[in-house]
C-alpha cells in the first residue's frame, strides 16, 4: 500500500491540478443540468410502457411528442456549442482571466471554423446557415480543442499587456471591453487564417480533420472493454487513497464517453439501432450501485450479517445515502481508504459488474442504454429501467447487487471479527475500571 501510495499520489495530484483537464471536466459539468432536464422531456415523450403514446394521443391528439422533442433537440443538437461555452468559461476561470470574455472568444473561434453556407436542393446558390451536425455530438472534440487554444492565446495576450488602456473615470464595463479588443483580434485573426489554410487541404473543414484523425480513433479506443476496465480500476484505486477517483478519471475519459452517449441518443431519437455499449448511463447504472466500488452491496452485508456494533450501525446509517449513490460514510467511516482488506472487493466488484454487463448487452440479455441522461443518484431498479426501457435491466441490476454481496461478504466478515474483538476488549477494560463496594475493605484505610 505504501509503494502504491508513493506512485499514485503524485499522479493524482498532477491530474487534479492540471488546468486543462479541470477545465474539460468542469465544462461538462456546466452542461450537465441542461442534458439531464432535456433527457426528462425526451423520456416523457418516449416513456417505455405499453400504450403510453396512445394514452396521450387521446388527450392531446397526435403529434404531442413534438412538444417534448423540441426541448430535447434544443440541447442535444447543440451539445458541441454548449461544450465550447462551458469549457472556455471554465478554462478562462482556471487561468484567472475574464471567464465571460473567454467563453465568448471560444464560441466565436468555433464558429469561424464551422461551415456557414449550406447547399439546398432546388436553390441555385448556397444559403447562409450552420448545419446542426457541426454543433452536436460530432463537434465535441473540436469544441474542446478550440476552447483550450483560443482561451489560452486570449489570456496570454492579455497578460502581456497588449491591451488598450482607458483613462481614469471611464466605467469599468467600458474599460474591460476595450482591454479585450486586441486579444480578441489576435485570436480571431489566427483562427481566420487556420480556416483558410484548412480550406485548401483535402479535409476542407476543421470539423472533418478532427473527426477523422482524432475523434474517430479516440472513440474507437474508448469504446472497448479494456479501456473501460482501465477507467474503472483507476477510479476505485484512487478512492482507496482518499482521492475522488471518478473526478480524476473523468477528466481523461469523459469526452470519449460523452460522444458515445450522444451517438446513442441521436440514434434513439431517430429510431435507429443503438450503436454503443459504453455510455455514461451504462457506466453509472450497470457497474456501480451505491457509489464507487458498488458499495450498496457492502452496506447490505453490513446490516444483515455483521455483528460488530460499529459496522452494523454504520451500515444502517449508510443505507439511505447508498440507495442514492452516496457512499462517503462508508469510504471514510468504515473506512475503505488505506484499508488493504476492503480495497480488494472495492476494486473487484465494479469490474465484475462491468464485464458481466458488457457480455449481457452483447448477448442481448439486457438492451443497450438509450443515452438518456438520468441523475447519477437515480436508485437501482429505476435507473436500469429508465436508461434502457426494459424491466430485465432492472432485474439484472439486482442480480449483480446480490453477487456483489457475495464478493464483499468474506472481506467484511474478516473486518467484523476484528472490530468485535476490539469492542469486547473495550468492554472488558471498562469492567476492570469499575469500582465495586465489595472491593472496599477497612484494611485499606
Amino acid at each position: 500500500m505504501d509503494k502504491l501510495e508513493k506512485y499514485l499520489m503524485p499522479i493524482a495530484d498532477k491530474l487534479g491540478k492540471n488546468k486543462i483537464l479541470v477545465a474539460i471536466r468542469d465544462g461538462f459539468l456546466i452542461t450537465t443540468p441542461l442534458v439531464i432536464v432535456a433527457s426528462m422531456f425526451l423520456l416523457f415523450a418516449n416513456f417505455p410502457i405499453p400504450n403510453w403514446a396512445e394514452f396521450w394521443n387521446g388527450i392531446f391528439g397526435t403529434g404531442w411528442e413534438a412538444w417534448f422533442t423540441n426541448v430535447s433537440r434544443a440541447v442535444f443538437n447543440l451539445i458541441g456549442l454548449f461544450t465550447v461555452f462551458g469549457t472556455s468559461y471554465a478554462y478562462g476561470r482556471e487561468l484567472k482571466g475574464d471567464a465571460i470574455q473567454s467563453s465568448a472568444i471560444g464560441i466565436v473561434s468555433f464558429i469561424i471554423l464551422t461551415p456557414t453556407r449550406i447547399t439546398v436542393e432546388g436553390l441555385p446558390d448556397p444559403i447562409g446557415a450552420i448545419g446542426l451536425e457541426f454543433l452536436g455530438s460530432d463537434g465535441i472534440f473540436l469544441a474542446i480543442i478550440v476552447s483550450i487554444i483560443s482561451v489560452w492565446i486570449f489570456n496570454w495576450v492579455y497578460r502581456k499587456g497588449w491591451t488598450i488602456k482607458m483613462p481614469d473615470g471611464v466605467p469599468p464595463a467600458v474599460v474591460k471591453s476595450f482591454e479585450a479588443l486586441i486579444p480578441s483580434a489576435v485570436v480571431i485573426t489566427l483562427f481566420f487564417l487556420v480556416r483558410i489554410f484548412i480550406g485548401f487541404t483535402a479535409f476542407e473543414t476543421m470539423h472533418n480533420l478532427i473527426f477523422e484523425i482524432l475523434q474517430t480513433p479516440l472513440k474507437g479506443v474508448g469504446n472497448t472493454l479494456t479501456a473501460q476496465l482501465v477507467y474503472g480500476i483507476a477510479s476505485t484505486v484512487f478512492w482507496v487513497f482518499g482521492i475522488n477517483g471518478p473526478a480524476v478519471a473523468n477528466a481523461v475519459f469523459g469526452p470519449v464517453t460523452k460522444v458515445l452517449t450522444m451517438e446513442n441518443l441521436d440514434a434513439f431519437q431517430s429510431g435507429q439501432t443503438l450503436p454503443n455499449i459504453f455510455t455514461d448511463p451504462f457506466s453509472n447504472f450497470f457497474t456501480n450501485w451505491g457509489g464507487g466500488g458498488s458499495t450498496l452491496s457492502l452496506v447490505i452485508v453490513m446490516i444483515l450479517f455483521c455483528k460488530s456494533q460499529r459496522i452494523k450501525q454504520l451500515g444502517k446509517l449508510s443505507l439511505v445515502p447508498g440507495i442514492f449513490g452516496i457512499n462517503e460514510p462508508i469510504i471514510f467511516g468504515l473506512p475503505i481508504i488505506l484499508n488493504p482488506i476492503m480495497a480488494i472487493p472495492f476494486i473487484i466488484v465494479p469490474q465484475v459488474n462491468l464485464i458481466l454487463s458488457t457480455y449481457a448487452t452483447k448477448l442481448g440479455i439486457i438492451p443497450y442504454t438509450t443515452g438518456v441522461a438520468l441523475p447519477w443518484t437515480t436508485p437501482i431498479g429505476f435507473s436500469g429501467y429508465l436508461s434502457t426501457g426494459s424491466f430485465v435491466a432492472s432485474i439484472w441490476q439486482f442480480a449483480l447487487l446480490a453477487l456483489g454481496c457475495v464478493i464483499y461478504y468474506p472481506f467484511i466478515k474478516t473486518l467484523d471479527k476484528k472490530y468485535l474483538l476490539d469492542e469486547a476488549q473495550a468492554v472488558q477494560s471498562i469492567d476492570d475500571e469499575d469500582i465495586s463496594f465489595d472491593d472496599i475493605s477497612f484494611d485499606d484505610l
